[in-house]
């Protein structure tokens, strides 16, 4: 009898506790980590954006972002210090034909005829009016390297006049208006927001450098290790999608987007309202590439073989 009955209240016990459901918690994807470095200008807004909106955590990324000066020494870090860095096509180029194995991985910003970002400024009383007036004139450029330069010398090349009949001093980009105020340069190449100030000081553009090479091309981008990229595919898809969301939010939401960019730049308040936004997009292929590889050649910057399909990640 004894055993019947507790062989019976065990036997509701056990269907007591089994309508029990113990609530287990859905553990969170694990956020891959994303090591990304970055210059402090308007360029490189999305990421920052990206960054304080949640776009990377939204799409599966745990990304640190880390700023950098020199944009043409950046290629040497990817894979080490860096998953993607700043660059831009005569950079990459000349690092694959150095031997580094990197590819393009995002776009960032297009330079565009109706929303140009980079200038040849000159003095309003330099007497300098066109592409043969430089012809002997001492140049400030960010890098003698960089793209901007290059482009330069393309543009020289394209009007008749000789690139190495001009001169170039290396300047960083807030210091070019003093140089060219105080008549140490003839021109400056420079880009936003520093063009703006270069204006309200008075001073006129010659040219935008970059269009020389075409209507739309591409300015600087995401670049990655190439062995990286090829085993990493998902996460680049998952970058180019936060910068996506990133760029959207820009759009439509500029005043947040400047206070984003005030932080991490530390421009004045009357600058980053006055800093117009470049034209942002993640896309890139092979001719965007190819156009820069053309370039170079032209210029005498480039001498080996290059494969623009074998420079962007597929």
């Amino acid at each position: 009898m004894k055993f019947r009955f507790w062989a019976l209240i065990t036997a509701g016990l056990g269907i007591a506790l089994s309508a029990i459901v113990v609530p287990v918690r859905a553990q969170a994807p694990k956020l891959v980590t994303v090591r990304a470095a970055y210059i402090p200008v308007v360029t490189w807004l999305p990421a920052w954006v990206a960054k304080e909106k949640g776009f990377f955590t939204k799409h599966g990324l745990d990304v640190s972002l880390t700023v950098a000066q020199n944009l043409s020494l950046l290629p040497g870090t990817v894979g080490r210090q860096f998953e993607f860095v700043p660059s831009t096509a005569t950079d990459l180029i000349k690092a694959v034909a150095g031997g580094l194995d990197v590819v393009a991985v995002s776009g960032e910003v297009f330079e565009t005829e109706d929303n140009a970002s980079t200038y040849v400024m000159v003095r309003k009383d330099s007497g300098i009016k066109s592409a043969k007036d430089l012809a002997g004139k001492l140049i400030a450029t960010p890098t003698t390297g960089g793209v901007i330069h290059v482009a330069t010398l393309y543009w020289l090349k394209k009007n008749g006049v000789d690139p190495a009949s001009i001169r170039a001093v290396e300047v960083p980009f807030p210091n070019m208006a003093d140089q060219l105020k105080a008549k140490r340069v003839d021109a400056v190449e420079s880009l936003e927001p520093f063009v703006g100030a270069l204006k309200a000081a008075g001073n006129v553009q010659l040219t935008a450098p970059l269009l020389s090479a075409g209507k739309e091309v591409v300015f600087p981008f995401w670049i990655s290790s190439g062995e990286w990229a090829k085993g990493n595919k998902s996460t680049i898809t998952a970058w180019k999608a936060s910068l996506d969301d990133a760029m959207a939010f820009i759009k439509q939401n500029p005043d947040e987007a400047r206070q984003i960019l005030a932080q991490y730049t530390k421009l004045p308040e009357a600058v980053v309202k006055a800093t117009p936004f470049p034209t942002y997009r993640t896309a890139i292929t092979a001719k965007d590439i190819e156009v820069w590889a053309n370039v170079l050649r032209e210029v005498g910057q480039l001498t080996t073989t290059v494969d623009p399909q074998k420079l962007v990640a597929h």
